[in-house]
């Protein structure tokens, strides 16, 4: 008696290739960075930047709207685990994330100044990026600071969405108009204790 293997089906369509994937992201962001706005951003000019065909791309991004949203996603970091025993810790962790990607390269805060500077025009878009991209920060920062107030860490009568202003406003001014270079390592922990020591309970 012989027993059957089990047969392992195929994936339909072509093997994606993550080269080919890399380079028309890359070529989206660079094409952004040099000032072409989103809304004359075409598939033919990314098609030619990254050296494949239009096909290529199709199979992968059913539209442009699609392929500017992943290529904005990929100037985020992903989020860090947050262990929950610390209100602190945890908001260091956030705003660390935050740090390293205001420090980051010219290209890139080019790339997002241009993107979001179209809003109005592309509001889909936008809105699409934030969902993927910023609400699940804005989420996790809201519910450490709420639970923050849960177990008294911080005050009672916080207004939590206050707080969170505080945090990556504060953030966002240094990566746009601190001083040059990167930022300062410890950035992030020294922010968090000065806003804390007004918000503490």
């Amino acid at each position: 008696m012989t027993t059957q293997q089990p047969v392992t089906a195929r994936p339909a369509g072509r093997p994606r290739s993550e080269k080919a994937e890399r380079a028309i992201i890359e070529a989206t962001l660079d094409l952004i960075a040099e000032g072409m706005g989103v809304s004359e951003l075409s598939i033919e000019a990314i098609a030619s930047r990254a050296g494949v065909g239009k096909t290529t791309i199709y199979r992968r991004w059913s539209n442009k709207e699609d392929l500017v949203v992943d290529a904005l996603a990929t100037l985020k970091a992903p989020l860090p685990p947050l262990a929950g025993e610390s209100v602190r810790d945890d908001l260091i962790a956030l705003m660390d994330v935050m740090r390293r990607e205001s420090g980051n390269s010219t290209r890139a805060r080019c790339v997002m100044n241009v993107a979001m500077s179209e809003a109005d025009r592309n509001p889909r878009l936008t809105e699409r990026f934030f969902k993927r991209a910023i609400e699940p920060r804005r989420t996790a920062m809201r519910e450490t600071i709420a639970r923050g107030v849960a177990t008294g860490e911080l005050k009672s009568d916080l207004d939590v969405e206050m707080g969170m202003a505080l945090l990556s406003g504060a953030m966002l001014w240094y990566g746009k108009w601190g001083p040059a270079g990167e930022l300062p390592a410890d950035l992030a922990e020294r922010l968090v204790d000065q806003v804390l020591a007004g918000l503490a309970a």
